[in-house]
């Protein structure tokens, strides 16, 4: 007798169980990182509501604030009459579920705090989901999906609850998310939405746009081994461009709009147009200059601690230090192996040269706040490389990590003891 089909049968139901398990274990996971985040973290920045007041604005039919803004959201632009935000529409529409609350008055002051444990908890979510492109170990992909957030100075900056950490919150969450529905469980059309949802929130991350059109190609012709072949799948296949770049190229469209109708230049930010903004020392040589790169390369990768006379003996400068000692897991993306190695390094290659070029290398932050959007392609790479499971060393490493940032958060959120 034929048993393939009761086989096949047998193999389908062994794949269910297996998939439903994973979503099971990384809803858990992302239960408890909700509550973890949600009452480690004092969302003390939460008051800069520039992209939720512009959301409220914006379903009035108005792009800028009539009434003067508080003393306090000193970044907004005073133009035609209203008051500007320098967040592009992709922050603001982002805010718009937040404003609906608001306006139907479920909810009275911006939810910084809910919104950053939400958004670690759902990034926790696909980073688990994303995981079993590398190792099969459940705890290791645990262990794994945990250092983005608790491991890493995501944990403080995104705890301060703010407009601007809110947005790198979510660029974050846009980029796992967009890689799960590439890498993982092939939805292009979802891939890409989640993808502008990245770029609206922080626009360099545009740059990445080659890197996920490649991940599509190899997708979509797993077994092509020449250009003719790679080429040939992708037209027969062209509709799977279509459905990842419609979200985005909307978002582009409507931004381009959104900027000429405010300033004149579908280029145009706003950035340079708050007062006084120029005439900061850091942006002499204007916003982007090759001439801010060596401060950034100083503050990203060898700016220290501060030593302290009291347990635990350490302190932290306000305006940045090295990403490697702020979380030492990540020396191990250094390792050799991985699939993806070289386009992860070549996204983060360009955003971190996109990112030492900013004038400004973060303000008011635990170690260097914008490496937030270089730690969902970091991930790609620990997943890659080292042992099947968890070693001694990446146990130790994430112990030291969760530690230093764990005293980091409570120092900048709930002490006074950081000081310039």
């Amino acid at each position: 007798m034929d048993d393939s089909g009761s086989t096949d049968t047998r193999m389908a139901a062994l794949n269910i169980t297996a998939k439903d398990r994973d979503v099971w274990v990384a809803s858990a996971l992302a239960l408890v990182a909700l509550a973890a985040f949600y009452f480690s973290i004092k969302a003390t920045q939460q008051h800069f509501d520039y992209t939720s007041r512009i959301a409220s604005a914006l379903m009035q039919g108005d792009l800028g604030l009539r009434e003067p803004a508080p003393s306090w959201l000193n970044e907004m632009v005073p133009a035609k009459g209203r008051q500007y935000s320098v967040f592009p529409l992709g922050a603001v529409l982002s805010m718009v579920p937040v404003a609906v609350l608001q306006k139907v008055n479920l909810i009275k002051d911006f939810p910084g705090r809910a919104l950053a444990a939400l958004i670690a908890a759902l990034s926790i979510w696909f980073l688990f989901r994303l995981s079993v492109v590398g190792t099969k170990s459940m705890p290791k992909r645990i262990l794994l999906s945990l250092v983005p957030i608790f491991g890493t100075w995501t944990w403080c900056n995104l705890g301060f609850g703010g407009a601007w950490q809110i947005a790198l919150g979510l660029a974050v969450l846009g980029e796992v998310a967009a890689l799960y529905f590439v890498l993982v469980e092939f939805r292009p059309l979802l891939a890409g939405a989640f993808f502008a949802l990245a770029i609206g929130n922080r626009t360099e991350l545009a740059l990445c746009l080659p890197i996920f059109i490649y991940f599509l190609v190899r997708r979509i012709a797993p077994d092509s081994r020449d250009l003719k072949s790679l080429v040939q799948h992708s037209r027969e296949k062209s509709g799977v461009f279509v459905y990842f770049l419609i979200v985005p190229l909307a978002l582009g469209f409507f931004t381009a709009l959104y900027n000429y109708a405010r300033f004149h230049s579908i280029f145009d930010f706003g950035y340079s147009h708050i007062p006084k903004v120029l005439q900061e020392p850091w942006y002499q040589h204007g916003l982007f200059s090759l001439h801010a790169v060596p401060w950034n390369i100083h503050k990203m990768l060898f700016e220290g601690f501060r030593d302290a006379p009291n347990f635990p003996f350490i302190n932290f400068y306000p305006f940045g230090c090295s990403i490697f000692l702020a979380s030492p897991f990540l020396f191990l993306i250094f390792r050799e192996g991985g699939n993806h190695k070289a386009a992860a390094w070549t996204a983060i290659g360009l955003l971190t040269f996109a990112l030492w070029a900013h004038g400004n290398p973060g303000g008011w932050q635990f170690s260097y706040r914008y490496a937030m959007v270089l730690l969902p392609w970091m991930f790609l790479l620990l997943l890659g490389n080292g042992p099947p499971k968890i070693s001694a060393i990446e146990a130790s490493l994430f112990v030291v990590s969760v530690t230093i940032n764990a005293i980091a958060s409570y120092q900048f959120l709930w002490t006074d003891q950081i000081h310039p």
